[in-house]
């Protein structure tokens, strides 16, 4: 069993390094670039033209490494929730960038769209899961289970959504998103590890090799970005661990760092609808350290080691 780990781990991170170099300039050359904001950092316009829609990779390489590791994880309930998220978020994700590569602009698929996809994904996933499991909440430090009933539905619909724009919203600098993608991750292999999961072990394995090898080629400067179709899949993928390890609300936690790029965008907005001033100097919250004087790497930097602060703390309360 442990051969498995140290196999799909290995094996999804040598396959990224050998694609990387291939789909960069492919994606150069049919022109598949990064579309820079108008309202954007100047230091960013360089970036226009970078390729982007990287997150193919770490998608589909890490399930294909799972299903010839583990073809039988694909007829499980739980499993198949894990998988379509991670699918199903990163289709959402390629529909929107491939809008905004063809039409040469950053609008991509509108809003409204999006989180209504979000939202249909969001309730299949609660109708599989309540169908071959419990509705309840584990409450960590407390060890209390709570049934909710239907308002587990509410949790569930709230996971998905909001992780994955959260995710989204803090894909904005290089090695960002994929570095504190790669240390969340972390606490929910050994969650996976500790009750036995290893189907799950093992595709978050094959996902966390894959997205260190896709860091190699994402770090400043960036030679390309993952765009909605990788961050969108990623936050999938930590929601849907989350609810089938039923660590829902240590999400929260681990997630930190999501969390609080998210909440950056909603203050921002919610504060200038009203006041027609600015709390942040930039939202997310990455460009408003960056507009504070910091330099990209510095921030990067900086969010890696608060996410891994973020991650750490999830574990202590998970075994308190």
């Amino acid at each position: 069993m442990s051969l498995d780990y140290i196999i799909s781990f290995a094996v999804s991170l040598l396959a990224t390094l050998i694609v990387m170099p291939i789909l960069i300039p492919f994606l150069h050359k049919i022109k598949f670039g990064q579309v820079e904001r108008e309202e954007g950092l100047a230091s960013h316009k360089a970036k226009g033209g970078t390729p982007t829609m990287g997150g193919i990779v770490f998608v589909l390489v890490p399930l294909i490494v799972t299903l010839i590791l583990r073809p039988h994880a694909f007829l499980s309930t739980e499993m198949l929730i894990v998988i379509l998220a991670y699918l199903g978020y990163g289709l959402i994700g390629f529909i929107d960038d491939f809008i905004i590569v063809v039409k040469k602009n950053n609008e991509g698929l509108k809003p409204s769209y999006k989180f209504a996809l979000q939202s249909v994904l969001a309730i299949l996933f609660y109708c599989l899961y309540q169908s071959v499991a419990q509705t309840t909440l584990y409450l960590p430090v407390l060890h209390i289970t709570w049934e909710m009933g239907l308002l587990y539905f509410a949790l569930i619909f709230i996971m998905f959504t909001a992780e994955t724009n959260a995710v989204n919203f803090t894909d904005g600098l290089d090695g960002l998103c994929a570095g504190t993608s790669l240390i969340a991750l972390f606490p929910y292999i050994i969650f996976a590890l500790l009750q036995e999961n290893y189907d799950l072990a093992i595709l978050l394995l094959a996902v966390s090799g894959s997205l260190l090898g896709y860091l190699k080629f994402n770090l400043h400067p960036a030679k390309i970005f993952m765009g909605d179709t990788g961050s969108l899949a990623l936050g999938g993928l930590l929601a849907a661990s989350a609810m089938i390890l039923k660590q829902e609300l240590l999400l929260v936690v681990i997630g930190g760092v999501f969390l609080m790029e998210m909440l950056s965008v909603v203050i921002q907005v919610t504060y200038y609808k009203r006041t027609k001033k600015r709390i942040f100097k930039m939202a997310p919250l990455h460009h408003h350290f960056e507009m504070s004087g910091y330099k990209e790497t510095q921030v990067v930097i900086l969010f890696w080691g608060m996410e891994l602060l973020c991650a750490l703390v999830g574990l202590m309360l998970a075994f308190l």
